[in-house]
């Protein structure tokens, strides 16, 4: 009995409706640029603090290449990317106040246009959540002011 109760309350718990992300959870900006400018000027708000671009990742395009295969039929994005990158000085800080600190490296700021409004560029992060000891909560408050400059900087608000 105790044992068809958990499974009902785990069903329960991943059935419930989705809903959008917490707005205090992101930050986001939007922009009428061309993407490609938009995406450049991110790069390059990244680049100019000595920090390096390790990866992006091409959302937008593994969504339309697995479309098929997975029965979609709505195309979500126009352009959608992900560009990853950390700062060794921040990262250690936060860190070293605290161990679990890792979970917010490294650094991802998404940019993407949706297929029904190709026009308009968003620029987006997850925010760190700012928790745990004064010291972890002033790293992790510095990671996201370093994001939030730059976002600003690349859409130039």
């Amino acid at each position: 009995m105790l044992k068809r109760l958990a499974t009902l309350i785990l069903l329960l718990a991943f059935a419930a409706p989705a809903q959008a992300a917490d707005p205090a959870n992101m930050m986001m900006v939007t922009t009428k640029a061309k993407f490609e400018d938009v995406k450049d000027d991110l790069v390059n708000a990244v680049t100019k603090r000595g920090l390096v671009v390790d990866y992006t990742a091409h959302i937008g395009a593994m969504l339309d290449r697995t479309a098929k295969d997975v029965g979609a039929t709505m195309q979500v994005y126009a352009r959608a990317e992900a560009i990853q990158f950390c700062s060794a000085v921040l990262s250690r800080k936060m860190m070293e106040a605290d161990p679990t600190n890792i979970v917010f490296c490294p650094y991802v700021i998404a940019i993407y246009s949706l297929a029904s409004d190709p026009a308009t560029v968003h620029v987006a992060y997850r925010r760190p959540q700012q928790a745990g000891t004064p010291a972890s909560r002033a790293a992790l408050k510095a990671v996201d002011d370093l994001l939030a400059a730059i976002v600003r900087e690349a859409v130039k608000k």
